[in-house]
């Protein structure tokens, strides 16, 4: 008997919507990750993108644990000389909180081709509301 690899006529691909409302960034990110990979459906399979969307609302309400608001650190560099460039946790939270989450799922998914195509299945709203309700998504328990 050959092993199952499924094809991309055989997903089904659903959408999940999740509220990070006082939820640690950490945990929020391990979950997502995980459905974005499809490790939650039987059908996984590493080398294949199997995994599902995923709407997360309220970004700007995500918690943080101990002193990261002030400690971390997110740097980045543009390749030019003293094109260093970094902003602590708080101001990312404030300017952008969608891009902490998106970074946070980012460092747990591959990195290769494949993770980057199953990064475009996150979507994340600083706000409560989000233009998916056409998909009919469903509630993400954590």
């Amino acid at each position: 008997m050959d092993t199952f690899f499924p094809k991309g006529e055989d997903l089904e691909r659903k959408w999940y919507v999740v509220d990070a409302q006082e939820i640690v960034l950490g945990r929020l990110s391990a979950r997502i990750a995980s459905v974005l990979r499809g490790k939650h459906k039987p059908i996984y399979t590493p080398h294949t993108d199997t995994g599902d969307f995923v709407v997360v609302v309220n970004a700007e309400k995500i918690k943080l644990t101990g002193n990261k608001l002030s400690d971390k650190i997110y740097v980045r560099y543009s390749g030019y000389p003293g094109g260093l460039r970094s902003v602590n946790a708080r101001t990312m939270l404030a300017k952008k909180p969608e891009e902490v989450i998106r970074l946070a799922v980012r460092g747990m998914l591959p990195k290769n081709t494949l993770g980057r195509k199953m990064l475009k299945k996150l979507k994340v709203y600083s706000g409560s509301e989000h233009p998916h309700q056409a998909q009919k998504p469903e509630s993400l328990d954590l």
